[in-house]
């Protein structure tokens, strides 16, 4: 099984769309079993998965500190990938998820404060030395900030060549325990979830 850690210190940042989109897409293509685990205490992916009718992706509780025995037994019963979202803060909690990262996203918004925010998860990551890759959100379409921030990015890191944009189906199917692709299959954010998601995959085939 792969664990897949969505995380960053700053919150809005999307994790929670991220994870429950790309947990959906996985099942979709047949990349299953694959599970969630809400480690935020805000709880908005419980909050999801409880509004939703399918019974996939699965939805896995279990105290924080069983959580590697978790995954352990997550991995015996077959599951295929994990993802994990986290609070927006940095914490010894976060270190221990990291630590348990096959591959970590940090999903940034182009913008001047999500930039400044993120140095301090990569150096957690770095610390780890986990792999890890930066997913844009919340992108505008032309934006030249969305460029600045790639450039920026970069210097760091890999960037996923696949954008998340700033659409309202995003927050308007996740309300419903749905995912925009679900709304549209044939949607530009059904394009965005099936690039990124293969994306993703690639990247463990790459390492």
């Amino acid at each position: 099984m792969k664990t897949i850690v969505i995380t960053s210190q700053k919150g809005g940042s999307g994790k929670t769309t991220l994870a429950a989109h790309l947990a959906v897409e996985a099942e979709r293509v047949g990349d299953s079993p694959a599970w969630l685990i809400d480690t935020d205490e805000q709880g908005t992916l419980s909050q999801w998965h409880e509004r939703r009718e399918q019974e996939t992706p699965q939805r896995a509780e279990m105290p924080f500190s069983r959580l590697a025995d978790g995954l352990s037994k997550m991995t015996e019963r077959g599951a295929v990938y994990c993802f994990i979202d986290t609070a927006p803060t940095i914490s010894s909690q976060s270190t221990a998820l990291i630590d348990l990262a096959d591959l970590v996203l940090i999903p940034v918004r182009p913008s001047p404060a999500d930039l400044w925010a993120v140095s301090e998860t990569v150096a957690l990551v770095k610390k780890a030395n986990k792999p890890f890759l930066f997913v844009i959100t919340q992108a505008k379409a032309q934006a030249t900030i969305t460029a600045q921030t790639v450039a920026a990015l970069s210097q760091h890191g890999r960037v996923a060549q696949a954008f998340i944009a700033d659409r309202v189906p995003y927050a308007g199917a996740m309300t419903g325990g749905r995912t925009a692709p679900e709304l549209g299959p044939k949607s530009a954010a059904a394009e965005e979830i099936t690039s990124l998601w293969r994306e993703v995959k690639s990247f463990f085939h790459e390492t």
